[in-house]
């Protein structure tokens, strides 16, 4: 059964504006991969196209100048017949309701009690993701029990599925959250370096579960002293945070 939403304060007038990235942040892994090979299983005809494609489509998101073409084959497959996006949002809120266990076991603990703080405090919390915004906030509000704004990549009606039209990612991030009405960030956490630019523009940036590779390029972009934190990632780098931490 549900636990009933936690009760939060009004978001205090003047409050600093708080920026959470989704994947890799509040959620261990990626959301928008899950739920579109949770698409294409859904069908076995798609799931072999999938994996006819995956010779092809496979090395393409390996390399990362291809990435995003390599995915949208993907998805692609796991949209083709679709109407719009609100035919895609009813499929997320099947989704998220269908594995619902798996992935409240994918939501890292420490991240949501960082979120709870800055809602206790009244700061005006928005999360920015590079995935379908219906995603993680049905994510949010079915399994966390969290109702805040998300600002995400948008979708519509492409070569006959449902495709991502604007990315929620690296400067265009920040287009968006701008658009949104939130123009000067008081602290952003994110674990991607396409997010350097969120992170430069916050006057407290944190880095969360980072890429062990990324996390020397983080070290020599970020001010000194920037953290570098790991909230549960078991394969991500970042320094582990205690309950004295948090």
């Amino acid at each position: 059964m549900s636990a009933p939403a936690q009760a939060f304060p009004a978001e205090r007038e003047g409050a600093p504006t708080v920026v959470f990235d989704f994947d890799h942040t509040l959620y261990d892994g990626d959301s928008g991969s899950h739920l579109f090979a949770w698409l294409i299983r859904r069908h076995a005809w798609r799931t072999a196209l999938a994996l006819l494609a995956a010779p092809v489509l496979g090395p393409m998101i390996a390399c990362l100048p291809t990435r995003r073409r390599g995915i949208s084959g993907f998805v692609w497959i796991g949209t083709i017949g679709l109407r719009g996006a609100r035919t895609l949002d009813a499929l997320i809120d099947r989704y998220v309701a269908a594995d619902a266990e798996a992935i409240r076991a994918r939501l890292l603990p420490t991240a949501l009690e960082v979120l709870h703080r800055h809602r206790m405090a009244g700061d005006r919390v928005v999360v920015a993701t590079g995935a379908p915004p219906e995603l993680a906030r049905a994510i949010l509000a079915f399994v966390a029990h969290e109702t805040v704004p998300v600002i995400g990549s948008q979708t519509g009606p492409r070569a006959g599925a449902v495709l991502v039209t604007r990315h929620c990612h690296a400067e265009e991030k920040m287009r968006m959250l701008r658009e949104a009405g939130y123009h000067a960030v008081a602290v952003a956490y994110t674990d991607s370096t396409a997010d350097l630019p969120l992170l430069a523009a916050a006057q407290a940036p944190v880095v969360v579960n980072p890429k062990h590779g990324a996390v020397e390029r983080f070290r020599r972009l970020l001010p000194a002293g920037t953290p570098i934190l790991n909230w549960g990632c078991r394969d991500r780098g970042g320094e582990p945070v205690g309950p004295e931490r948090r």
